[in-house]
C-alpha cells in the first residue's frame, strides 16, 4: 500500500485501494502506510478524510511518524491555506466545495489522498444538494415585495399538496408533476436578480442543472415543509476532478471485484491501478451462521420466527463476555424486538446507544451502527435480521431506481446489491477483530441467485446452518 501511494506521488498515477477494513475505525494501523510516503514527499499533498479521523491523525499518528522519520513537513489546514507547500488536511466538505466550484483557486495538480471513499458518493451528493427551509420563503417575500402575493400563493398551494400525502415514518416525498409545476411557475414569475436570497439562487441553479432528484420533507406538527434538489448520479461531476491531479482513493470494501468496475462507474473514475486486500484467514475469519429453513423476510411468519431465533442465540451465548449487536433495519420490528428482549434480559438491552455496558445487547439500525461502531468494543456476536438492500419504500431510492430504468440498466445489480454488500462488509468488520460470530437470518442468501455474491463479500468465514454451542461459548 505504501508503494502504491509513493508511486502515485512520484509518477502521478492514480490508484484505488480496498483495505477490507472499516472506514471509520481509527484504531486501524493501515493509515501508517500512506502517511509515511506523504511525510517523506518534498512536494505538497492533500489528505482528505472525515474530521474525527483528521483530528486523530494530527494529534497522534503524524507527530509519532514525524519524530521517527525525522521529517519536518509542515501540517496545514486546507481551508486556511489551500495553496500551501506541506501536508494539507482537508475535510470532505471543504475539499469538494473547492474542487466543484467553477472558479476554484486551487492548484489542480496537487496529489490527493482520499481516505474513506466508501462515503464519497454520499459526501458529493450532500455537497450538491440545494435546500429551501421554511424561513427562506419569508426571506424571498421580503426581497421581492411586488411578488409577495404570488410567492405566498405558491407556498399555500404546495403546503396543501404536500399535506394530502399519507403520513409515513420518514415524511419524505418525491415532488409530483403538479408540485413541480407550481415551483416552476414561481420561478418564471420571479426573474433571478441580485436581490434574491442566496438559498433561492442556489436552488434554482441546481434545479435547472442536473437536479433531477427533487423531494420534500414534511414537518406536520409545525405545518411546514422543506424542499431539496440534488443530482441522481454524481459521476459526471466527479469525473472532471479526476482529470486534474493524481488521486489515491482508499476505502474498506467498495466493490466485490478487485478492479471495482461498478464503483468506478458510479464515481466517474477512469482506468486506474486497483488493489484489493482480503482479510487474513488466520486472524480475521468469522463464524457465519445462516439457517436455511427460515421463512423469507416478506412473509407473515418471518417476524415471529426471527424473534424466537434471536432469543435462542442470546440464551445460548449468555456465558460469553462481550458486546452483542442486533441489526434490524425495519423500524417497527426493531422497537418490538427491543421491548421483548428487555422484558427478559433487563437493562442489558439498549437501543442505539454508545454508552453501554461490557455485556450489553445493543439493538440498532444500519445507519447508527455504521456511524458509531468505531466507538464501541468489537462484538462477539452480530445478528443481522435482513440484508441491507435499500428499500423501494424510500422515495429517494425509488427515484434512483427509476433513473437506472430510464437508462435501461440493471438497477438491482448496479445499485441495490452493491449498496447492500458495501453496508454488510462494513458492518461485520469489527467482528473480525475477535473472530466472532455473525448470524444472518435472511434466507435470500441461500435461495436467491445473488446469494453467492453476498457470501463472497463475507469471506473468509466458517459457515454452519445450525446453532453450535461451541461457537457461541468460545467466541
Amino acid at each position: 500500500m505504501a508503494r502504491l501511494v509513493a508511486r502515485a506521488l512520484r509518477l502521478g498515477r492514480s490508484a484505488l485501494i480496498q483495505t477490507g477494513l472499516p472506514a471509520g475505525a481509527y484504531r486501524q494501523r493501515y493509515r501508517v502506510s500512506y502517511l509515511m510516503p506523504i511525510l517523506m514527499w518534498p512536494e505538497p499533498v492533500i489528505l482528505v478524510a472525515p474530521k474525527p479521523l483528521l483530528e486523530h491523525l494530527q494529534a497522534v499518528e503524524i507527530p509519532r511518524l514525524q519524530e521517527w522519520l525525522e521529517t519536518d513537513k509542515s501540517i496545514e489546514t486546507y481551508s486556511d491555506n489551500p495553496t500551501g507547500r506541506g501536508l494539507m488536511l482537508a475535510e470532505p466538505e471543504s475539499w469538494l466545495a473547492a474542487r466543484l466550484a467553477v472558479d476554484s483557486p486551487l492548484q489542480s495538480n496537487i496529489p490527493t489522498i482520499i481516505d474513506g471513499v466508501d462515503d464519497l458518493e454520499v459526501w458529493t451528493r450532500e455537497q450538491l444538494t440545494a435546500c429551501l427551509q421554511p424561513a427562506d420563503w419569508n426571506d424571498l417575500m421580503q426581497s421581492q415585495p411586488l411578488e409577495a402575493d404570488a410567492i405566498l400563493q405558491g407556498r399555500v398551494l404546495l403546503t396543501r399538496a404536500f399535506f394530502q400525502h399519507p403520513a409515513k415514518p420518514e415524511e419524505c416525498y418525491l415532488l409530483e408533476t403538479a408540485e413541480q409545476n407550481i415551483l416552476e411557475g414561481l420561478f418564471e414569475s420571479i426573474e433571478p436578480n441580485s436581490l434574491i436570497p442566496a438559498a433561492w439562487r442556489n436552488f434554482w441553479q441546481r434545479w435547472e442543472a442536473n437536479g433531477k432528484l427533487r423531494w420534500a420533507q414534511i414537518h406536520r406538527e409545525a405545518g411546514s415543509f422543506s424542499l431539496f434538489c440534488a443530482p441522481v448520479q454524481v459521476a459526471e461531476v466527479l469525473s472532471k476532478i479526476w482529470d486534474c491531479q493524481p488521486v489515491v482513493l482508499i476505502g474498506g470494501a467498495v466493490d466485490v471485484e478487485p478492479k471495482a468496475p461498478i464503483f468506478r462507474q458510479m464515481l466517474g473514475l477512469p482506468e486506474l491501478t486497483s488493489v484489493k486486500f482480503s482479510p487474513d484467514r488466520q486472524s480475521e475469519l468469522i463464524q457465519l451462521y445462516i439457517p436455511n429453513w427460515l421463512p423469507l423476510p416478506n412473509t407473515p411468519e418471518f417476524q415471529g420466527v426471527l424473534i424466537e431465533e434471536i432469543r435462542t442465540l442470546l440464551f445460548m451465548s449468555a456465558s460469553v463476555a462481550g458486546l452483542t449487536v442486533l441489526i434490524v433495519g425495519d423500524v417497527p420490528l426493531k422497537a418490538r424486538l427491543a421491548a421483548i428482549l428487555a422484558a427478559e434480559f433487563g437493562s442489558r438491552v439498549q437501543v442505539e446507544k454508545t454508552d453501554v455496558g461490557e455485556n450489553a445487547i445493543l439493538v440498532t439500525g444500519w445507519e447508527f451502527w455504521r456511524e458509531h461502531q468505531g466507538e464501541l468494543s468489537a462484538p462477539h456476536l452480530l445478528a443481522i435480521a435482513t440484508l441491507p438492500l435499500p428499500s423501494l419504500e424510500n422515495p429517494l431510492v425509488t427515484a434512483r431506481v427509476a433513473y437506472y430504468k430510464e437508462q435501461r440498466r440493471d438497477w438491482f445489480r448496479l445499485y441495490l446489491l452493491p449498496a447492500a454488500l458495501n453496508e454488510l462488509q462494513r458492518a461485520i468488520a469489527p467482528v473480525r477483530e475477535r473472530q466472532g460470530v455473525v448470524a444472518i437470518f435472511d434466507s435470500r442468501v441461500i435461495h436467491r441467485s445473488y446469494g453467492q455474491q453476498v457470501l463472497a463479500a463475507l469471506s473468509p468465514f466458517a459457515r454452519i446452518d445450525y446453532l453450535d454451542t461451541t461457537w457461541l461459548t468460545q467466541a
